[in-house]
């Protein structure tokens, strides 16, 4: 078990620093395209350029956020934090979400407003070629960025990375809808394709927030909705010779890893030593089974014991398999 924790700990620290690298890779590409797209958006007038900016400076803060977060991560647990501080990643994630609905907010508003103004008859000038290039740059850039972050967060199985990845893909997809707008405008003398656009952005990246943040509201509320890991959990213990009847199991995540806690049945008539081996038999082939385990909490039951009352936790039955 002792070598099982040291193999753990160095493959948290090789990922720490995977999703270090990836941070700060983020935070550069970001922060030069997020420069760019302003100033453009600001000498050019145009909404759309300055919401996808707005976009961008949202990403600049979440790899900024990602950098801090890579950080405190890699600090060992203690007396204030015996679980360690994984869930860092988490809540970093859940402030991104909030962070990007507020852009996306403010983005529907100006646009909103931008459209009234059309209205009330205020001739919008016709977007500029400078916007339609420094766009097209955006999109090549946030195309390798997002493959760079994808591969990275993969590799260190990074929540958070991922989820800088996804956003990154829905921005390519609000910087080509600003570039087909602008490219629309030109074709047919419309520039009030721009705020149309601006709009269609906003509304993605709210929707972008929203998923976000129901996925990791499952996380930070321990659940875990992967009925695959506990068939695969059950399906390790039933390779245990005297291990019966697995039952309570809960799975939940913090950050790459799983923390089990999980009841087993053994003959009620074997010493106490012997069950203890038995355990640390079970939580070695769990460990080996799922990978990335943080910790294995094991209860040994004598068989057939009274499960009256136990209300908490998953069985084969729970997930639709058999005894």
């Amino acid at each position: 078990m002792e070598r099982t924790d040291q193999n753990t700990a160095v493959q948290q620290d090789t990922r720490t620093k995977i999703v270090r690298t990836a941070s700060f890779i983020a935070l550069g590409g970001n922060l030069l395209l997020c420069v760019l797209k302003l100033t453009v958006g600001f000498i050019t007038g145009s909404l759309a350029v300055l919401g996808d900016g707005i976009d961008t400076a949202t990403d600049v803060g979440i790899a900024v956020m990602a950098v801090l977060v890579s950080f405190i991560i890699n600090k060992p647990s203690d007396s204030r934090y015996p679980w360690g501080r994984q869930r860092a990643e988490t809540i970093a994630s859940m402030v991104l979400a909030f962070i990007i609905m507020f852009a996306g907010i403010q983005l529907f508003i100006a646009s909103i407003n931008k459209l009234i103004q059309i209205y009330k008859g205020e001739v919008l000038p016709m977007p500029q070629r400078i916007a339609i290039i420094v766009t097209a740059v955006s999109i090549a850039g946030k195309l390798l960025l997002a493959l760079n972050q994808y591969l990275l967060g993969k590799k260190a199985r990074s929540l958070m990375i991922l989820t800088n990845a996804r956003n990154m893909v829905n921005d390519i997809v609000i910087s080509s809808s600003v570039l087909i707008g602008f490219i629309i405008s030109l074709l047919f003398h419309a520039p009030y394709f721009d705020p149309l656009v601006a709009l269609l952005v906003s509304c993605l990246i709210i929707k972008s927030a929203i998923t976000l943040f129901i996925e990791l509201n499952v996380e930070l509320m321990d659940g875990n909705t992967n009925k695959q890991l506990y068939e695969q959990l059950f399906g390790a213990v039933a390779t245990i010779p005297g291990v019966k009847n697995p039952h309570r199991a809960r799975i939940r995540k913090m950050a790459n890893l799983w923390d089990i806690d999980l009841d087993i049945e053994v003959d009620g008539s074997m010493p106490v030593s012997e069950a203890h081996i038995i355990a640390e038999k079970t939580s070695l082939v769990i460990r080996n089974t799922l990978g990335n385990v943080y910790d294995i909490v094991i209860h040994v039951e004598p068989y057939n014991s009274d499960r009256d009352g136990e209300c908490y936790g998953l069985s084969l039955e729970d997930i639709g398999g058999t005894e």
